[in-house]
């Protein structure tokens, strides 16, 4: 049975949290990319979740929360952690923070770490939902493992559809990315993962800079595994043009073949545009090119889902 897709309304809200309260999953949009919902405090739902994605249970999931004070029940924050949630709360921020021992997520949900990731995604559907519910839920990527995110419904009917309950229409993502994640050491933010909140602007807005996290060893994230976000298609990074064969990804104003991530060198338009375009051209192509793309502002996260999205263990 293929999952019924609702617009997002009142009663379809509703019917979500009863899903969810019964220990179902639900495929929720949220500004960055649609997210695979499932009661965070409900260990055999969270095991279904990770099942329906195929992701391995030492990847954690983040939790998502409607307030700042749902986010203080459920771990410490440090002097700057708060700082950091006054200054981008509801929006694309994950903080990595110490768990509180009477949390309600469940330790399958967190991977048996002592910390958990937490975000208030800004966007009014999800919020509703976990009002109504009135506890966190996890919403990974609603999409199997690996794979090229969703930023749209069809997205997640097409690659989840047969294993889940219910998905929330509520249209394209506004941001298209996956949020920044930020840990912190001691009161310093560490960058566990660049996602659609720039470092530069975490460091304009808070006068403190953010240190690039380097020990690649463990997981401590979501996000932080060598191959990720993935389409079928192998790809060719940094490409001027495309060879024989090739499907093109381009960007800026010099970029002319294939599709374009920008025409004009936006990096935010090319943020909410690159995983639908990967999308569409892993449907017609087996390898596919990638124009360069600046290292700078929001840059710093495109690069770092094409980096995964290309990698292969037998490179």
């Amino acid at each position: 049975m293929i999952a019924p897709v609702v617009p997002v309304l009142p009663e379809t809200i509703a019917l979500a949290v009863e899903i969810l309260s019964e220990g179902g999953l639900v495929a929720i949009p949220t500004e960055t990319v649609y997210g695979l919902a499932a009661d965070a405090s409900n260990a055999d739902a969270v095991a279904r979740l990770y099942a329906a994605k195929g992701r391995p249970q030492f990847n954690p999931l983040i939790a998502h929360i409607a307030s700042l004070g749902m986010a203080e029940a459920e771990a410490e924050f440090s002097p700057m952690a708060r700082r950091c949630a006054e200054a981008f709360w509801p929006g694309p921020l994950t903080l990595v923070l110490p768990v509180r021992a009477e949390t309600r997520i469940s330790d399958l949900a967190r991977a048996g770490l002592d910390s958990v990731g937490l975000r208030w995604p800004d966007n009014k559907a999800a919020q509703a939902l976990i009002t109504v519910l009135g506890r966190p839920v996890v919403a990974p990527s609603a999409n199997k493992s690996g794979h090229v995110s969703p930023t749209r419904a069809d997205h997640v009917a097409a690659d989840l559809g047969s294993k889940i309950d219910l998905i929330l229409d509520g249209g394209p993502c506004r941001v298209g990315m996956e949020s920044t994640i930020l840990g912190f050491d001691g009161d310093e933010p560490v960058l566990l993962r660049p996602g659609g909140i720039a470092r530069e602007e975490i460091e304009a807005k808070l006068g403190v800079k953010v240190r690039a996290y380097t020990d690649q060893g463990s997981i401590n994230a979501p996000g932080q595994l060598k191959s990720h976000y993935a389409p079928k298609a192998r790809l060719r990074l940094n490409a001027s043009a495309p060879e024989e064969g090739e499907g093109y990804l381009g960007f800026g104003p010099s970029s002319t073949a294939g599709i374009n991530l920008s025409p004009t060198g936006d990096l935010a338009e090319a943020a909410t545009k690159l995983f639908a375009m990967l999308r569409a051209l892993d449907e017609r192509f087996d390898r596919i090119a990638v124009a360069p793309i600046p290292q700078e502002g929001l840059g710093e996260a495109i690069n770092d889902r094409l980096a995964r999205a290309a990698w292969r263990e037998d490179k």
